[in-house]
This record gives structure tokens, sequence and C-alpha cells, in this order.
């Protein structure tokens, strides 16, 4: 039997909105046949419970080795010899080799660290929106503060030292989003990486010849421990850095971006300053309405199989829509509209099963202390161009915008916090 045609999952209006099409997806079926910007074909599954039960299902498995040929070809993934130094990391692994490496890393996320650090994540916040520049007409809150905030609060959580800290270039975060082959872009994407990667070696020779007690200097002793390989290392390496503050940096304008859309729910958060209650339902209902993880990461079947209904050959690539599962109207009643009083069931934002964000508690910080202080600090916070002319990021898996240029009045000063 013939294989649908692919529906095209990219343009600049899908980037904008795509949940008019997640909504036709997702009330024809489950899983839908569709095609990338590389040209890449793959399964796309839609649905809350579909997507909670592929995300479970120990029949697919991460490891890019189970890619078939047909995807491989075309899909946007590192190319050699990155993609086997670099994409050895949680997100592409299996048990065992999985739980193994994502057991190097819990207690570094674990809630009560995130929350020990919620006053540090206050200084390093107000000392960003101390520095915004006087004319606020304008201003880029990406580059001011949505992309500065998430690193330096990961550089706290994984013991990354000032002086490296320091080097670190924001373009090295878009590593995260490769290009197809084919893509123009694909040279300056390994040269993104070939720069990322002598950064990452500089980490390991630093935390090797003076270990701390911190996550970074813990992953290069148990590479040392014979714990972990060298790939693995520098893998894990750059997963925090990348995966552990370009989401949190876009999660943030998506966020923004929503409140701009909804003045209502902006004004009651600004009504509400220091309502903290009010302020992580916000956060919760803002990461189910509209996720920076719009969708997993690859998937693979290691055998043709059923998948919901649908016959799915082995090693084409499977694609969870979390951004589609967190507006299903049959577990989220009016899932269109942002419901600040919604009765929150766990939304896939973080996603679901063993992949679970192990880090989702300190991004629920983050963006708790990002907006706060955002809204309590900028009074009349609004975007200061037409909402039509900001422009989405066209990465294949996320969401978030590059730039959000806005106005605001007389900053506030910040508060004495204790």
């Amino acid at each position: 039997m013939p294989l649908p045609d692919p529906f095209p999952l990219y343009g600049r209006a899908y980037k904008r909105d795509p949940y008019p099409i997640y909504e036709e997806l997702r009330a024809a079926g489950p899983v839908h046949r569709v095609r990338f910007p590389s040209g890449v074909d793959a399964w796309l599954v839609t649905g809350h419970r579909a997507a909670q039960q592929a995300l479970s299902d120990s029949r697919l498995g991460k490891n890019h080795d189970l890619g078939n040929d047909r995807w491989r070809a075309r899909a946007s993934i590192m190319p050699e010899p990155q993609h086997s130094q670099l994409q050895v990391h949680l997100l592409h692994q299996d048990p065992p080799a999985h739980t193994r490496m994502r057991r190097l890393v819990l207690d570094a996320f674990a809630p009560r660290r995130a929350e020990e650090l919620r006053p540090r994540f206050q200084e390093l916040a107000d000392a960003l929106l101390d520095e915004l520049p006087a004319d606020a007409n304008g201003t880029d809150l990406v580059a001011c503060f949505a992309a500065r905030f998430p690193f330096q609060a990961l550089a706290e959580v994984i013991g990354l030292p000032q002086v490296l800290a320091a080097r670190f270039r924001r373009e090295w975060g878009k590593a995260v989003q490769p290009v197809g082959p084919e893509d123009p872009g694909r040279n300056a994407y390994e040269a993104l990486l070939s720069g990322l990667q002598g950064f990452i070696a500089d980490i390991v020779a630093y935390k090797r010849a003076l270990p701390q007690d911190d996550l970074l200097s813990r992953l290069v002793a148990a590479h040392g421990e014979g714990e972990l390989t060298g790939e693995e290392l520098d893998s894990m390496i750059f997963q925090l850095l990348v995966a552990g503050q370009e989401p949190v940096t876009n999660q943030i304008t998506t966020a923004l971006m929503a409140l701009f859309r909804h003045p209502e729910a902006l004004d009651r958060l600004r009504a509400g300053r220091g309502d903290t209650e009010l302020l992580a339902r916000a956060v919760e209902e803002l990461l189910r309405y509209d996720s920076a993880f719009e969708l997993t990461t690859w998937r693979f079947l290691a055998e043709d199989a059923d998948l919901h209904g649908t016959r799915v050959p082995a090693g084409d690539s499977v694609i969870v829509s979390l951004c589609a599962a967190n507006r299903d109207p049959a577990r989220f009643p009016d899932p269109d509209t942002l419901d600040l009083d919604r009765a929150q069931g766990p939304h896939l934002a973080f996603g679901h099963g063993i992949h679970f964000c192990p880090a989702a508690s300190l991004a629920r910080v983050e963006l708790q202390v990002a907006l706060g202080t955002l809204l309590d600090r900028l009074p009349g916070l609004r975007l200061a161009v037409p909402d039509e002319d900001v422009e989405w990021i066209p990465a294949v898996l996320g969401r978030g915008v590059n730039e959000l240029s806005v106005a605001f009045d007389r900053p506030r000063p910040a508060c004495p916090r204790g």
C-alpha cells in the first residue's frame, strides 16, 4: 500500500502559529506522515493520550543508529565527526546507557537545589535589568535579558567558572538547531560546531586541573574513573550548555508573546505582584499554552510495527508533538484559551517517561524569577513593533523568537528581597 503524502511542517506562517495545523491533524487521527524543511519525512504523533503512550513506548528508541538510510540522507542532524563526538548524550540514548548517564546529573537539578538557588537567580535577574539602556523604546529583550539570564543561571548550577562563561558565544546555543545536509547554511553550522567543541575541550581541561564540588567537575571525574567515555563526557557538556540554556530563552519569549496577546492575563499578573502562587500557576499554564519544546527529538522503531493504528516502517523517524498534545481538548477543556486559573493537569512541556527533562524544576524556577522580575520592574512592558513583524525562529523542534523589541515605562528599582 502506498504511503500517504506527507504534510509539510515548515514555513513562516506555520512557525508563527502552528496550532491550527495541529488541530486539523489531531482531529484526523493520532499519527500523520509529515515533511520537515530538510526534506526528511517522519511520523508525527498528536493528541495528549497518544503522545503520553508514545513517550513511554519501549519499542521507540532514541539512538540515531536505529535510523534508516532514508532518514539519515536528509535529516537535520550534526555532520561527522561531531555527530559521533557530541550526540551521545541523554536525549539520544536508550537504557541501560541512558540510566547510567542520567544518574550523574539528577542531584544537580533536584527541586530542592533549584529552590536553594532562587535568591541567587533573583540577584542575576535584577542585575541584568539594572543594565538596561536608558532609552526603553525598541529594547531587544532577548539580547538584554532572555538570552543572558538562563545562561548565567545555568553557569551557577553546573559550576562553569566566570573566566569560561565570559567566553561563551550566544550563537553556540544555536548548535541545538541543526540544518539538513543540503541547506545553504550547513558550512556555517559546521563552523559553529567546531568553535563549540573547542570551548568544551577547554572546560574539560579546566575542571581536570582545578576540580571543585560541582556538576562539571563530577562529570570529568566520572570520565577519569571509567564511568563515561570521552565522547559521552563531551556530549553531556554539550547538552548542558545548549539544551540547558536555549530552550529557557525561547520559553521566556513564548511566554511573553502569549501575555502580550492576552492583555487581560498580563494585567492580572501585574496586579498580583508578589503573589507567588499566581505566578507559579501562570508559568504552568504558559508552558502548556505554548511550549518552547514544540516537538520531541527523533525516535525509531527497530522493526516495522503498528503505532496507534498506523503501520510505521523500521528506522523511520517518529516525532511527538508536545504542543499539539498540550492543546488537546480531550485533555484540556477550551485549550486555546490562556487560563491562569486552569485546574492544571500534567502538561507535556517537559516530556514524559524516562526522557522527562531532568532540569524541569530548574526551568520552572528560572521562568518564575524571569517573568516575575520583568513584570515587577518594567511597568507597561509591551511590544514595540506590530505583532505580525515579530519573527519566530525557523527551528525544526523548538519555538521562540530571536529578537523581541519591547517598550516600557520608567523601570522600577530592585526591591530589597530577603
